[in-house]
């Protein structure tokens, strides 16, 4: 009787099938990019931009320091409370002197210090981007019933974002620890 050897599997094409394997998944791949905060930055220029006279009244200026404090037109503030008083000042709902005159006059002004974390910095700004989203939340359903986010066309969003336009100024860091 014969012995039958056992057959051998051709392992040539192996390393073939393995790199287009690899390939394919580097094309398919995708990776996760930080976005960062998406800010619309003017268009550059060479010249020194026109002085403009601006309402004391209609500036509300937030500054943090190197500490991570925070001085909200000239008083001391937590973070914590600067979203409801964002909104106050921008809407006046009371008319009072000392707040915006009308919430399209409404400037932020936000100064950081080099010393200041990341962290107050993103904490800061978040709370007032979240004042100006429920602002438009509100106003939104005052004038279409329903939130901001829910709203179908995009005329109604200008709509509501022409009431209340975000408007945030910032300003250049100081040094740190400076005033």
């Amino acid at each position: 009787m014969a012995r039958r050897e056992a057959p051998e599997i051709n392992a040539g094409s192996m390393a073939d099938i393995a790199f287009l394997l690899l390939i394919f998944f580097l094309v398919t791949t995708t990776i996760d990019v930080d976005k960062g905060i998406t800010v619309k930055l003017p268009p550059w220029s060479d010249e020194p931009p026109p002085e403009m006279k601006l309402n004391s009244r209609n500036v509300y200026s937030v500054l943090v320091n190197a500490n991570d404090q925070l001085l909200v037109r000239g008083e001391p503030m937590e973070p914590r409370n600067l979203r409801e008083n964002t909104k106050i000042f921008i809407a006046n709902p009371k008319g009072l002197a000392n707040m915006a005159e009308k919430p399209n006059k409404a400037i932020i002004s936000l100064k950081n210090d080099r010393g200041t974390s990341y962290k107050a910095y993103i904490q800061v700004y978040n709370e007032l981007k979240a004042a100006y989203r429920e602002l438009w939340d509100t106003e939104a359903e005052k004038l279409f019933g329903e939130k901001y986010e829910g709203l179908k066309t995009i005329d109604q969003k200008r709509e509501v974002r022409n009431a209340f336009p975000l408007v945030i100024s910032e300003a250049e860091p100081t040094s740190f620890g400076e005033k």
